[in-house]
């Protein structure tokens, strides 16, 4: 199972690629209680800016970021309405809490559900998936992610076909960062998010 970027995003997304192996989810980690406390109470106190770069990928490929809003902006304002991130369960949350941290869309699959290889590409023209507890998402033209079956993620949001749960061992992270971003930043992001992956769910860098 290899991972590809398209040609036509070369110029537009520069993607972070994190596989994990031997996770163990649980549907609450209260370890993450007091650091998920303590990223939204940062983020209150010291809102970040939403970055610019993020909604321009959008605006590259012909989406209104206002309209359809990447996760990391969703998030953001969600914390600073004073409302606290989502609890779905362990890997999901350690998501949640990077791309609030990082502002950068993130998306998390179970890779015992992805079929074949992964690109990275534009959506064809109907091309749609099941999302998580979300109507059809419909992604032709939009930034998307896609194997032997077709189309299951983008920065907005995930299709339920890829969706994590407790049963999921190995997983697949993606980072949708902007091609403006410095690589050594999207190593560092990596490196945080791999390391809080292996601390609260176990799982660990895999090569594939």
């Amino acid at each position: 199972m290899t991972f590809t970027l398209a040609p036509e995003l070369e110029s537009i997304v520069r993607p972070g690629v994190l596989w994990l192996d031997g996770a163990v989810v649980t549907d609450h980690e209260p370890r993450l209680d007091g650091p998920l406390a303590a990223a939204e109470a940062a983020v209150r106190a010291h809102p970040p800016e939403e970055i610019a770069a993020v909604r321009s990928m959008y605006k590259k490929v012909g989406i209104d970021p206002t309209k359809r809003r990447p996760s990391s902006e969703a998030l953001l304002r969600r914390v600073r309405k004073g409302d606290p991130l989502p609890r779905i369960n362990s890997m999901v949350d350690v998501c949640n809490w990077c791309s609030l941290e990082f502002q950068l869309p993130y998306g998390l699959y179970d890779a015992a559900q992805i079929d074949g290889d992964v690109v990275l590409r534009l959506g064809l023209p109907g091309e749609s998936y099941p999302g998580i507890r979300k109507d059809e998402v419909h992604v032709g033209g939009r930034i998307a992610l896609a194997d032997r079956i077709g189309p299951f993620g983008n920065p907005t949001s995930d299709s339920a076909r890829t969706m994590v749960t407790a049963a999921t061992v190995r997983a697949l992270v993606i980072v949708f960062a902007p091609h403006e971003t410095d690589p050594r930043h999207l190593a560092h992001v990596l490196a945080i998010t791999s390391q809080r992956m292996t601390e609260f769910t176990g799982g660990r860098p895999s090569l594939s």
